[in-house]
């Protein structure tokens, strides 16, 4: 197939295929023309890198997991990624705790702001100076 047929039934862009592809994690045979050409495994192929990105893999640690789906019974392959997920789980949950530190910090710039509005409100207005 096609790359456009392979963008319908993946509902995947044809860019981010030709991206996928760049990265080495989708091949396709060329014709006389150079047109891309994808065989139906592809399909799937394409759901399972959109289910790594969607879990917050980079394209980088996609190509590590990848050989996993290639061959399913190699414990060596198969120690490999369970070991690339879980640090890319360890990442994600790092990159929370940031973020809610990120949070609380500016949740106590919220509330400084919220007691200076407050006191602003309650504060009576300055006399007009007469010339």
């Amino acid at each position: 197939m096609r790359i456009g047929e392979l963008s319908r039934r993946t509902g995947v862009s044809p860019r981010s295929l030709r991206y996928y592809e760049e990265q080495g994690l989708l091949t396709s045979s060329r014709s006389d023309a150079g047109q891309r050409h994808y065989s139906d495994a592809e399909v799937q192929r394409v759901s399972v890198i959109r289910q790594l990105f969607d879990a917050g893999m980079s394209s980088r640690v996609i190509a590590t997991v990848l050989p996993c789906v290639e061959t399913p019974d190699d414990p060596g392959v198969v120690e490999l990624a369970f070991a690339t997920m879980t640090r890319e789980r360890a990442r994600i949950d790092a990159d929370i705790a940031h973020l809610i530190e990120t949070r609380d910090a500016l949740d106590v710039l919220i509330r400084a702001n919220s007691q200076h509005r407050a006191e602003l409100s309650t504060a009576p207005e300055p006399m007009a100076e007469s010339a």
